[in-house]
């Protein structure tokens, strides 16, 4: 595993001076907290951001435990194989117990069954339905909205408030996160009796999307609808407006990670597009203020969708750990099911069945470069929602 650690100064001060008993410094164990993610590799931004969003995290809690917070990294690379070989060694040497993190669906779908192994708690973030569906397990819990929910969000109001709409193209990741966008999308469409003209699937490797855009193009289609994520997002948007598809037909990018590709891909590319999104920095509520007033603070500048969810999903274990009054992973696992929380999208909870949090995902329209107020307005929120899939159509069956 990575070795590069740091113990916070948040929370030193509560293990006395030099003048504590010798029996008070043995006891002032710090909390482990092992944040799984792409350091290094493709994914290395998320990474990068991930790390920014876990410090931030401790920074805030501060001494709420009454020890220091000891937060390490694991980089996975953005390969599952060697996200489970990391995490297995930080097991069976370090006795890790509390992970959080992982950008990749198939990586914490792959981890997540390690952790539960050795009876440890883990919380992620990735969209793949089965993470809280049926591989769902007693130690894994989940604080992004899953596909089902991104699709809904995202299809239903556009569908409800576009009537010509009638035919829809679709460009979808073949990997385990896209495929579960397109059962979705695929249900929302027959649904509202939408025709789903084609489809075409691009490796997560791919860089050149021309080929399935004039695909799109040719098909008729009044809506491309983009299923992918990440660097593949981007290139296809860019070779989209070099191509400029979104003046023949509107386009819909379900899952976007938001602030840093916005960043990356300029307003004159976005503007007039529609996006799914777990978070945007300018969400009104408590605790984003919260956070935004803190991350400003500590890196000068507003917090992407990494930062703002590896913040969540560690600051929901340090909490859990201090309401339990214990490190075991099953007195925090106890703690956080059926928690509620004012969360950076407003009231969360996380529910006890499937250990899923209900939140809320966004839709936003990108904006006019002219119309920004600041260098990161980008995007108008138009609506949210919090669809999941109800306990009674769930596939998670804890044991």
């Amino acid at each position: 595993m990575d070795r590069r650690s740091f113990l916070t100064v948040a929370g030193s001060a509560a293990t006395g001076s030099l003048m504590l008993p010798r029996f008070a410094i043995a006891q002032a164990r710090p909390f482990s907290y092992y944040s799984v993610n792409a350091f290094s590799g493709n994914f290395a931004t998320s990474g990068k951001y991930s790390d920014l969003g876990v410090r931030a995290a401790v920074t805030a809690f501060g001494n709420g435990l009454g020890r220091s917070i000891e937060y390490r990294k694991i980089d996975s690379e953005g390969n599952p194989a060697i996200a489970v070989r990391k995490v297995q060694q930080a097991i069976d040497q370090d006795k890790a117990r509390h992970f959080g993190g992982a950008a990749l669906s198939n990586e914490a779908l792959a981890i997540m069954k390690e952790i539960d192994k050795s009876k440890g708690v883990y919380i992620t973030y990735v969209g793949a339905d089965e993470v809280t569906g049926k591989d769902c397990n007693r130690s894994t819990f989940r604080w992004g909205l899953p596909t089902y929910g991104a699709v809904n969000t995202v299809m239903r109001p556009l569908i409800q408030q576009n009537p010509k709409w009638k035919k829809v193209y679709t460009i979808t990741g073949q990997y385990v996160f896209g495929e579960a966008l397109l059962r979705n999308a695929k249900a929302v469409m027959q649904e509202t009796k939408l025709e789903h003209v084609g489809n075409s699937y691009h490796s997560l490797a791919e860089k050149e999307f021309s080929g399935y855009l004039g695909n799109a193009m040719g098909s008729g289609a009044d809506v491309l609808v983009v299923l992918n994520f990440g660097a593949n997002t981007l290139d296809l948007l860019r070779q989209a407006a070099t191509f400029g598809l979104k003046q023949r037909m509107a386009v819909v990018v379900v899952w976007f990670s938001g602030l840093d590709t916005f960043q990356a891909l300029g307003a004159d590319v976005t503007d007039g597009m529609y996006f799914g999104l777990q978070y945007w920095h300018t969400l009104d509520t408590p605790a984003n203020k919260d956070f935004v007033r803190l991350y400003k603070g500590e890196f000068k500048e507003n917090p992407r969708f990494y930062s703002a969810a590896d913040y969540q999903v560690a600051t929901l274990m340090f909490d859990a750990a201090k309401r339990a009054g214990s490190d075991e992973p099953a007195a925090i696992v106890k703690a956080l099911e059926g928690h509620s929380y004012q969360g950076l999208t407003g009231d969360e909870q996380i529910r006890p069945f499937d250990h899923q949090v209900s939140k809320n995902y966004l839709l936003v329209r990108g904006k006019k470069k002219a119309t920004m107020k600041d260098a990161d307005d980008y995007a108008d929120i138009l609506s949210s929602s919090r669809a999941l899939v109800p306990q009674g159509e769930s596939d998670c069956k804890l044991a």
